[in-house]
């Protein structure tokens, strides 16, 4: 087969374009992973950037800040959209309001992910996976997951839409998060275990037992605060 290099004018002429929402520290995140994947396989003609608050310079990591959810909203092309927002309730707000029938929200994976035999992990769209991840078999994640750097994902559980792990948070075998849960740096869920929607689980906490929805857990073993 023959090489194709992203420097190739054609190569990237005929790409698909995506722009990342969230110009911060996440966004620049998630624009190393996107230019480590085409440097793997040319998959991306990166844009630039979207956010509502405009960065204190005109260029984020190289690429243009080319405007607001609104201006967004207005493209009249089809438009990837990679959302980098760390917090799962800010991100569901930004999801709700690209509203343009031209935009679409691929799942993005590092290349580097280690997925399990047969990848028997299903994606729903606008995922997010960073680079060191682990997901064995037999998962289910929801819309706009977000896995942040080294996060580890056993086999048997249910990730809900728009919950966001934090880097090197554990979710272990049949584990449940519902929708929204938020997991700290470090934080864990022991197996079986089941996390109410929007609740929180601080950095380096240990959930050992059920926790109810939209509560802050903290401490080993966690406990709602």
């Amino acid at each position: 087969m023959t090489q194709l290099f992203f420097s190739d004018y054609d190569v990237t002429e005929a790409l698909p374009a995506l722009v990342i929402f969230g110009a911060g520290g996440l966004g620049r995140e998630v624009l190393v992973l996107l230019q480590q994947l085409n440097e793997a396989q040319p998959t991306w003609l990166l844009r630039g950037f979207y956010d509502d608050h405009a960065p204190a310079t005109p260029t984020v990591g190289g690429l243009p800040y080319l405007g607001t959810a609104a201006d967004l909203n207005a493209t009249t092309e089809p438009l990837a959209v990679a959302v980098a927002v760390g917090s799962s309730a800010s991100r569901a707000a930004v999801v709700a309001r690209l509203t343009s029938a031209q935009l679409s929200f691929p799942s993005i994976v590092h290349p580097a992910v280690a997925l399990g035999p047969g990848q028997r992990v299903a994606l729903g769209m606008g995922c997010i996976i960073q680079r060191g991840c682990i997901l064995t078999c037999d998962i289910s994640l929801g819309r706009f997951v977000l896995l942040n750097l080294g996060c580890t994902v056993g086999h048997d559980a249910v990730l809900g839409d728009f919950c966001s792990l934090m880097p090197h948070a554990n979710v272990s075998g049949a584990a449940r998060l519902d929708s929204g849960v938020y997991l700290g740096t470090n934080a864990t869920v022991i197996q079986g275990v089941h996390i109410g929607e929007n609740t929180i689980l601080g950095a380096g906490a240990v959930a050992v037992r059920d926790l109810p929805a939209n509560v802050t857990a903290v401490g080993v073993p966690a406990r709602a605060i």
